[in-house]
């Protein structure tokens, strides 16, 4: 009889998965990222209408919520793991004919290409770790988060230099086509594990998770907290140039920001792993945003790096949802049906926060409205952390509603 990966030694026959799902998460945020450094390059060259680039930078919220929704079918129906190596073929494909457009529809179509591929692996990811290491799932989270975190800021510093090293903004996008072609290899010698793991993906559906309390609570806890990672990543710069920075300066202090999330999404999902009540380390992480808002309030310039700091606390809140998504199921179907409503459902609800931020920015030509709203919305944070906090799993919850 086969072992299973909990009662294995740690890494026992799982070092290639794990390879595999790093360099998967390295994938999940170039395609929605890479673009802003060389936006002016792009809709100059592609003669892009304002409508087009606004369409341009909320396709990767469309992606994360229609697609990502079907990403538990798609695991169910191809398989696991091969449905992570074609999202890793279309994210690849996607990135290299965008790369080479020549009109606007085209880079648009190319880039929701990307999108979905990167949607789909993104969901999947809890999934693979609730699956081949049930007995590692905050060390093994850690690990990922933190990969995607490198690929983040990889993407975000690194375009630019690339795009002029090679004198065109087409060769800075690319160039991230090549990094998931290379992270698609080791999942072509893990196709076999679908013919294991077809049992494990069982019938739990995102439709069903919908119906439970814990499911929409992670939803609204996901997409809340991706509305104050939004807000910080598209209009804090702005917010710092008008505290009196210059434009190099702002940048390097939202860097700041994105910076803090590498070494915390390392450290917080693994100690979050050897807990199964999570309350107080949620409250503790979400606690930064309020003070950190206040003070940019109170003190935008003097003390801009602390608030940055802060501020970059408070989105580690992000790591240690997605490790909640594979502690909250019992099974790898219902960590993917999990993951799946919580990420599609929550990036819809996230797109309302810059939207909303920009609109009060506009209509009261400040930073202090703005800053109340997003620091009323902790209030429903907290109370959302107190309820996913405690030791509950989705399976239990659906069970309890078949036998009302």
């Amino acid at each position: 009889m086969t072992s299973s990966p909990a009662t294995t030694s740690p890494w026992q026959g799982r070092l290639l998965v794990l390879v595999g799902m790093l360099a998967v998460a390295l994938n999940l945020r170039p395609a929605a990222v890479s673009v802003g450094p060389v936006l002016e390059e792009v809709t100059t060259g592609l003669e892009m209408g304002p409508a087009a680039a606004g369409l341009l930078t909320s396709l990767p919220v469309l992606a994360f919520a229609g697609v990502g929704a079907l990403a538990p079918w798609l695991a169910r129906v191809v398989g696991l793991h091969r449905t992570t190596l074609l999202s890793l073929a279309v994210v690849t494909v996607g990135l290299s004919l965008r790369a080479e457009s020549g009109t606007e529809p085209e880079f648009l179509v190319y880039s929701l290409l990307a999108l979905a591929g990167m949607a789909t692996a993104n969901v999947l990811l809890p999934s693979l770790v609730k699956l081949h290491f049930p007995d590692r799932i905050g060390f093994v989270t850690a690990l990922y988060t933190t990969a995607l975190a490198v690929g983040l800021t990889g993407a975000l510093t690194l375009t630019v230099p690339i795009s002029e090293a090679n004198g065109s903004w087409r060769w800075g996008l690319g160039a991230w086509a090549v990094l998931a072609l290379v992270a698609a290899l080791p999942w072509l010698l893990l196709l076999a594990h679908d013919k294991h793991a077809s049992r494990a993906m069982g019938e739990v559906r995102v439709t069903d998770v919908a119906r439970t309390r814990l499911g929409l609570a992670m939803a609204l806890l996901f997409g809340i907290q991706s509305m104050h990672a939004y807000v910080s990543f598209g209009w804090f710069a702005q917010m710092f140039r008008d505290a009196g920075f210059s434009p190099v300066t702002a940048g390097l202090l939202v860097g700041l920001l994105a910076a803090v999330s590498i070494p915390l999404s390392l450290w917080l999902p693994t100690l979050a792993g050897r807990r199964e009540d999570h309350r107080s380390l949620l409250w503790a992480v979400l606690a930064c945003y309020p003070v950190a808002y206040v003070g940019l309030m109170i003190a935008p310039h003097s003390l801009a790096v602390l608030w940055a700091l802060l501020v970059g606390v408070g989105a580690a809140i992000f790591p240690l949802v997605l490790t909640l998504i594979g502690l909250r199921a019992r099974t790898a179907a219902g960590t993917a049906a999990l993951s799946g409503f919580t990420q599609s459902a929550g990036y819809l609800l996230a797109a309302l926060g810059p939207f909303t931020v920009g609109v009060l920015y506009e209509a009261t030509g400040g930073w202090t409205a703005p800053l109340l709203l997003m620091t009323a919305l902790v209030a429903p944070m907290v109370l959302l952390a107190g309820y996913v906090g405690r030791p509950l799993h989705v399976e239990d919850q659906l069970r309890q509603r078949v036998t009302v």
